[in-house]
């Protein structure tokens, strides 16, 4: 499914409404409505989740490596395709959230992020070395699609044992584990125009089951354009 977090930013929370109850919020302001302005986009993203339970397991134990904030907890805003849900003590309280009032940082990319076994979705991620390795699981290693565009990946991948995610240079190497595909500007990253999303997008549309015998035999790769 499809969703976005929101948490309270401590710097804008004036009413101090941070981790509270959804009963309790008209107890420090004037209703329970959601202050949206107080609110950071800290996810945006496909999860394999089936509901707002789900999504709290998710991110309250596991996490994601795209996940900017601390770990869902009360207050927290979900935004899915059904609406905009408060996360409250027990449960979900469904509330009006204008999502055109948060804030998220300045520094972030646009990239198509694809896992094993998933089809690829676009996201936004920090442009810094500790989120890049963060949402690869490890060292990164840049591959060159000679288009404008890379693809970031872990460099230790199938060493670590990562399952295999999709087959490049024309089916001759395979990339282990999570990866991203970025823009690049000569020196630094940068956020994917929307042709460039829409191509890899297709790129990598096809969902493949790798052998991890076949992972393993493949321990280094050359790379062509698409």
């Amino acid at each position: 499914m499809n969703i976005k977090i929101y948490q309270i930013s401590h710097e804008r929370d004036k009413n101090f409404v941070k981790f509270l109850h959804y009963d309790h919020l008209d107890s420090f302001q004037e209703t329970k409505d959601i202050n949206a302005s107080i609110y950071d986009e800290v996810f945006s993203g496909n999860v394999d989740c089936s509901d707002l339970e789900d999504v709290f397991r998710k991110f309250n134990t596991e996490g994601h490596p795209l996940h900017r904030g601390h770990s869902l907890s009360v207050s927290d805003i979900v935004v899915t395709d059904e609406g905009a849900y408060y996360c409250d003590s027990v449960g979900f309280q469904k509330v009006d959230f204008d999502e055109s009032q948060t804030q998220k940082p300045d520094n972030l990319m646009r990239i198509v992020y694809v896992e094993p076994h998933k089809s690829p979705y676009t996201a936004e991620i920090e442009n810094s070395l500790a989120a890049e390795q963060k949402a690869v699981g490890g060292l990164i290693d840049v591959i060159d699609n000679g288009d404008g565009t890379l693809i970031v990946c872990n460099d230790e991948g199938k060493l670590m044992g990562m399952e295999g995610n999709r087959r490049i240079a024309d089916g001759s190497s395979i990339i282990a584990g999570p990866f991203f595909v970025v823009g690049n500007d000569g020196e630094n990253f940068r956020s994917l125009t929307e042709s460039e999303v829409t191509k890899y997008m297709n790129v990598f549309a096809e969902i493949e089951d790798i052998d991890q015998d076949e992972v393993e035999s493949d321990m280094g790769f050359t790379f062509y354009a698409w």
